[in-house]
């Protein structure tokens, strides 16, 4: 009587929180957003206007006959316009949808020469410039049901699941869209559906989704129902069912049976009596299926191929990124053979070469040098870190390839290469005006922050310096090189190792003497990066004053007198607004503080950059003031000032060390 009891509780819990979903819907006869926007107004009665007008008229009767989406111009490219449905919905329902926004846009965005307007059910969009297969993420704009779910920690576990797995399946299917549903507890799913406009590559879909979902815990997490949108893509999961199901896209490639909390999606809505597909997700390995928009030109050898070396707890990870074998045939003739003419540039693990798949995918192969240090541990490092995580700010690998001598990791191509190429050299510095700087230092905060916070694994780079963040062609920054990550237990504050791993110049004190790492040695070399940034100086090797012996110690001198401003340095002058840069210095300084304990956390990093208002403590002397307690070497050391040929000793240990620009491997398992 009492199990009876206790489950009638649970079960009248599970309907009111259902009804309390259902009731908090958004009005379906309104837009969601409208985005109106353009150099200049087009004026009444104009040739703009009529084409206009037409335009939107062909793509309200276009679309719902093209499978729900429909893009054209007018004849003579006055304007661009873009129309699409929502994929569960019906032709009847697409058209009534699409005349009613063709209708609205033109009130809600008068005489302006680019809009966007999005309903629940389907998106218009229109310009005078092309923006046809150009991901577009301006203007995202998220919302939420008020109310939480009452376990926070496992709805946004399963949530993160359920996303992860969609935002995938839609990057791999030509309609981009994905439905699906989890078990949140055992009375109550979640529902979830994503959607990219259908100009858009695999690729780009995959990186506008994760964008999305990656902006879901600044505002949403927890929450029982939210939405994320821009012009490019959309995201919406509930407590209750809010699409009609359509038939699911295939098993993802590899695997044959279901991982435990697989997701289901039924092909209709009788949930009982339902034939059901399963979808497998294996959380949240986006990484690896990003590969899909190369999958076409990468095979498995029919030879055994060699396995990477496995720590514990790697097998289902290894298992899952073996989709992302590359053969090296498709490799060699990507780079054409490994030309010179195709080589981006080297670090410690090999060189870097550009290469394009016969999809037109331009790719990064990163080639462990024969004389290399570092091998097929840190390969496996990057291979089970960076498949397995998944944010805006950190560089996406597409796969690897292990065959005889060669180890070969595969990344997404960014254009601008590394910021060292920009910040230290003498005539590109100039393009990085403080609106990009800024952008930049935000870019890679992020990306931290997702690291030791945010991902559901909590990583220590180890590595952070200018040559390991990339920039892509709208140069936002992404992280990379995982080649020295650390993964931390979510309760685990602080490891040892008696083999010291980094690059000198950029290495917190108590790691680079004792051995020390945590969260905070990566806040230091984030602090390192930002005064770089904002000086457009190197720290190591660092010989602009007399009076200081490093970049720290010459910000510090500055900042003592009040004159932060002289600074600025290798970047046009009074670019630099002063209120913020002297914000921007005052954040470096904080992480770079000798004691790790008064080193911000990078939440509070991110905060501190998105309001102007947050009142912060005063910072201490960098670490690399604190001498007293350091010998003459190892404060060279800190400095990076030794030279290559030299070596030093801590407690009996033999370790090696670079210049700034070589990173140094650990040659212990990890």
């Amino acid at each position: 009587m009492e199990a009876l009891m206790v489950l009638l509780a649970i079960l009248l819990q599970t309907l009111l929180t259902i009804t309390t979903t259902t009731a908090a819907q958004f009005d379906p006869s309104a837009p969601i957003q409208v985005i109106c926007s353009g150099d200049s107004n087009y004026t009444s009665n104009s040739a703009f206007e009529s084409d206009l007008r037409s335009l939107l008229t062909s793509l309200a009767t276009s679309a719902p006959s093209n499978g729900g989406f429909f893009n054209t111009s007018t004849p003579d490219n006055t304007v661009y316009g873009l129309a699409q449905c929502r994929g569960d919905k019906t032709p009847t329902e697409c058209s009534d949808c699409l005349n009613r926004s063709a209708s609205t846009i033109l009130s809600q965005c008068p005489r302006r020469k680019q809009a966007v307007l999005r309903y629940d059910e389907c998106l218009t969009r229109y310009s005078d410039k092309r923006f046809f297969s150009t991901l577009t993420t301006d203007g995202t704009q998220m919302l939420y049901n008020v109310n939480n779910a009452s376990d926070q920690t496992q709805f946004n576990r399963q949530l993160g699941r359920l996303l992860n797995g969609l935002a995938t399946n839609a990057s791999r299917d030509a309609t981009r869209f994905a439905e699906g549903e989890i078990n949140y507890t055992d009375f109550v799913n979640l529902y979830g559906m994503v959607q990219c406009t259908r100009d858009l590559s695999g690729s780009d879909c995959l990186s506008c989704l994760t964008g999305s979902i990656a902006d879901l815990p600044g505002c949403c997490s927890g929450k029982q129902g939210a939405r994320v949108f821009n012009p490019s893509c959309y995201l919406r999961y509930e407590s209750s069912l809010f699409y009609a199901p359509v038939s699911p896209p295939p098993p993802l490639p590899g695997l044959t049976s279901p991982p435990p909390g697989a997701q289901t999606t039924h092909s209709d809505g009788n949930k009982k009596n339902s034939s059901k597909t399963v979808i497998f997700i294996v959380a949240p390995t986006i990484a690896v299926l990003a590969f899909i928009s190369a999958i076409a030109i990468c095979y498995w050898r029919k030879k055994p191929k060699k396995k990477l070396p496995l720590g514990d707890g790697d097998q289902q990870q290894i298992q899952s990124a073996e989709s992302l074998l590359f053969d090296f045939a498709t490799l060699r003739l990507a780079t054409v053979n490994f030309s010179e003419s195709n080589k981006l540039g080297e670090g410690g693990f090999g060189p870097v070469y550009k290469g394009e798949l016969s999809d037109g995918q331009q790719i990064a192969v990163k080639r462990l040098s024969r004389n290399s240090v570092q091998g097929l541990v840190e390969l496996r490092n990057e291979v089970v870190f960076v498949a397995r995580l998944q944010h805006r700010n950190l560089v996406r690998l597409l796969g690897w390839c292990l065959e005889e001598e060669e180890k070969l990791l595969v990344y997404e191509y960014m254009p601008n290469t590394s910021l060292d190429k920009f910040l230290f050299d003498p005539i590109k510095c100039a393009q990085l005006d403080w609106r990009m700087r800024y952008k930049i230092i935000e870019g890679i905060a992020r990306g931290l922050l997702y690291l030791h916070e945010d991902s559901r694994l909590k990583i220590i780079h180890r590595d952070l310096k200018a040559s390991n963040i990339l920039l892509d062609g709208s140069m936002n920054a992404k992280i990379s090189d995982f080649g020295l990550a650390k993964l931390f237990n979510l309760e685990q504050t602080q490891g040892n190792t008696s083999r010291i791993a980094g690059t000198y110049g950029y290495m917190a004190p108590e790691y680079a003497v004792k051995g020390q790492f945590s969260t905070k040695s990566d806040v230091f070399s984030f602090g390192v990066l930002v005064l770089e940034i904002l000086t457009g100086r190197k720290n190591s090797g660092f010989h602009e004053s007399e009076q200081a012996t490093d970049l720290l110690t010459y910000v510090w001198k500055h900042w003592t007198e009040g004159t932060t401003q002289q600074l600025i340095g290798r970047a046009p002058p009074g670019q630099f607004p002063s209120r913020e840069f002297h914000r921007c210095i005052h954040l470096g300084l904080l992480c770079v503080q000798g004691n790790p304990v008064d080193r911000p956390t990078m939440s509070f990093v991110v905060l501190m950059l998105s309001s102007h208002s947050l009142s912060v403590p005063a910072p201490s002397p960098p670490g690399y003031l604190l001498q007293s307690d350091q010998s003459s070497e190892s404060s060279a050391l800190l400095r990076g000032d030794l030279d290559d040929a030299d070596g030093f000793s801590n407690q009996n240990e033999n370790k090696t060390h670079s210049r700034n620009t070589i990173s140094i491997s650990e040659i212990e398992p990890r």
